[in-house]
């Protein structure tokens, strides 16, 4: 297998692993929660080396771990005060464990390969050359078991615990009714999330990490309310990121986790802009039709209100009747033309006047707003 096959391999492994929890960090708006953890395991890995003196050992790997339980422990527990929001509780937090790790770096590990360009970008154009060799066999990439082993254990913990992790994140008090402990889900789920951050964290660095975890999973939420689909469309949405950000850094001559995490932001930005139902131009356009309608059923409603009385040449003039709505001339005169081209009025010696099927249009609409009242 070439190099260029095992970097975009490892990245796609990377995406789904991340993708598959950060759908759960989306619905639990806890997203800036992956930016803290993916930078507070420095820490971890930081006071376990120290203690190790070996950047290989499997220590280094639960220290990070527990250094992202205990992050999102000291921020749930600043939270629970009510004194401070859990964003302020978040840049409390992640800045000071974070910071502590670089201090430390700076003061005893100067000659250690833990420097803070590796920790936000990594490079994952090197994962290939950590080698994974069994008996003098190589038979891959360190990395790539790695993180593969974390994709499995994540999916499985999905699939087994699905029903309660959907119920516990929509509605916690129910759990509590049905016997389900949020707490021990909760803390479950963000402990996979501190192993999968400190699994990709040598390979390609905590941006691309967050990047995975946030983007594709904030993407999906946009295109879909099925938990299921949401979780399969982040998936998809993180291995097109990938791929596409390899490729273009490889035309570019770029830091590839770098173009990997823009290639998230750019699908998010088009998603954001162009889903079908819940992306901005999408809501636009609802918004203006619904603007029309309304005010087509309210012209509607002040053409039959006025019908037969003696002001009727002047509330309902062609030329007039935008003074007594306080509507623009050139709305009033897009209205009447839909409204003429749709059969629902006419124009008789410059009055408006509503056709039958106008009449019951406005007045079938005025009781669906009287009985929602």
């Amino acid at each position: 297998m070439s190099v260029q096959m095992e970097i975009q391999i490892i990245a796609i492994v990377v995406a789904l692993a991340c993708s598959t929890l950060g759908a759960f960090l989306i619905l639990r708006k806890m997203a800036m929660m992956a930016d803290a953890i993916g930078h507070t395991i420095l820490f971890g890995i930081v006071i376990a080396f120290f203690i190790t003196h070996d950047l290989n050992s499997p220590l280094l790997i639960v220290g990070a771990a527990l250094t992202g339980t205990l992050t999102v422990f000291l921020v749930e527990s600043i939270n629970k005060t009510k004194l401070v929001s859990e964003d302020s509780s978040i840049g409390l937090i992640f800045p000071l464990l974070f910071s502590i790790g670089i201090i430390l770096i700076s003061l005893y590990a100067g000659d250690v390969h833990l420097d803070t360009d590796a920790v936000l970008l990594g490079e994952i154009a090197f994962a290939p050359f950590d080698r994974f060799v069994v008996n003098g066999v190589d038979i891959g990439p360190k990395s790539l078991y790695i993180m593969g082993t974390i994709l499995f254990i994540n999916i499985i913990y999905v699939s087994i615990f699905f029903k309660e992790l959907k119920i516990s994140t929509f509605d916690p008090n129910l759990a509590m009714v049905l016997g389900i402990s949020p707490g021990i889900m909760h803390y479950s789920l963000m402990t996979l999330v501190s192993l999968t951050s400190v699994g990709a964290f040598d390979a390609v660095g905590a941006i691309l990490v967050v990047a995975f975890m946030v983007g594709p999973p904030a993407a999906a939420y946009i295109l879909t309310d099925d938990l299921k689909r949401m979780i399969f469309l982040s998936g998809v949405i993180g291995i097109i990121s990938a791929i596409s950000g390899y490729w273009i850094s490889h035309i570019l001559d770029v830091a590839i986790a770098g173009m990997m995490a823009v290639m998230v932001g750019i699908i998010f930005l088009l998603v954001f802009f162009f889903a079908p139902d819940k992306g901005l131009i999408s809501i636009m356009r609802r918004k203006k039709r619904q603007k029309y309608d309304f005010a087509k059923i309210s012209f509607l409603m002040h053409v039959i209100n006025h019908e037969g009385e003696d002001d009727e040449k002047e509330e309902l003039g062609i030329d007039t009747i935008h003074k007594h709505l306080k509507w623009e001339k050139g709305f009033i005169k897009d209205i009447i033309n839909s409204l003429n081209r749709s059969n629902l009025v006419y124009i008789e010696d410059n009055i408006v006047k509503v056709t039958d099927e106008g009449r019951n249009l406005a007045i079938s609409n005025a009781e669906e707003i009287v009985n929602g009242i």
